[in-house]
């Protein structure tokens, strides 16, 4: 079974739709193919709610996607990154997970910022080979503490048509 973890339910929205998952309750949709993990923001709730499904289901491959802040103006917000692999056509930066938000960055190097994706992939690494985790991140501001409207997380994450061939490949 394919795992895609999410922290929002606005971020999981348009993969429940595309494979007409079922809901099993308010944190898992799932087929016999792929399950969703809506796990909440920040380092508890991934933790918790990871170890419950990796323990749970037979889970051969896990998949972090939501959005990041970006510290470059010159990154285009919407921008698609795989954090932790490389993958053809898709772009790598590396990412930072703190347990605040983050609105300012003194790093020189372009970075993205979340509050889930270390932790994920700390939990995925003890279930899973490391070529079986991927960490996808959408720019979704510049380092902004201002509250994105869900709708808008929703249609960033829904045009990354490429997230859903690369699910399908694997």
């Amino acid at each position: 079974m394919i795992l895609i973890h999410t922290a929002l339910l606005c971020e999981a929205q348009s993969f429940i739709e595309y494979y007409k998952l079922k809901k099993l309750n308010s944190k898992i949709y799932l087929n016999h193919e792929i399950a969703i993990l809506i796990s909440g923001i920040g380092k508890q709730n991934t933790i918790s709610t990871l170890d419950y499904m990796f323990l749970n289901y037979d889970i051969k491959k896990a998949l972090n996607i939501g959005i990041a802040g970006c510290n470059d103006k010159k990154i285009t917000i919407g921008d698609l990154y795989c954090t932790n692999q490389k993958i053809t056509n898709i772009k790598t930066l590396p990412l930072i997970t703190s347990d605040t938000v983050v609105t300012t960055s003194d790093t020189l190097h372009t970075t993205l910022y979340d509050m889930e994706g270390s932790y994920f992939q700390q939990m995925s690494q003890k279930y899973l080979k490391d070529e079986n985790i991927y960490i996808f991140k959408i720019v979704s501001d510049y380092l902004s503490d201002t509250i994105l409207k869900k709708d808008d997380i929703k249609n960033m994450i829904s045009k990354q048509k490429i997230l859903h061939q690369f699910i399908n490949l694997n």
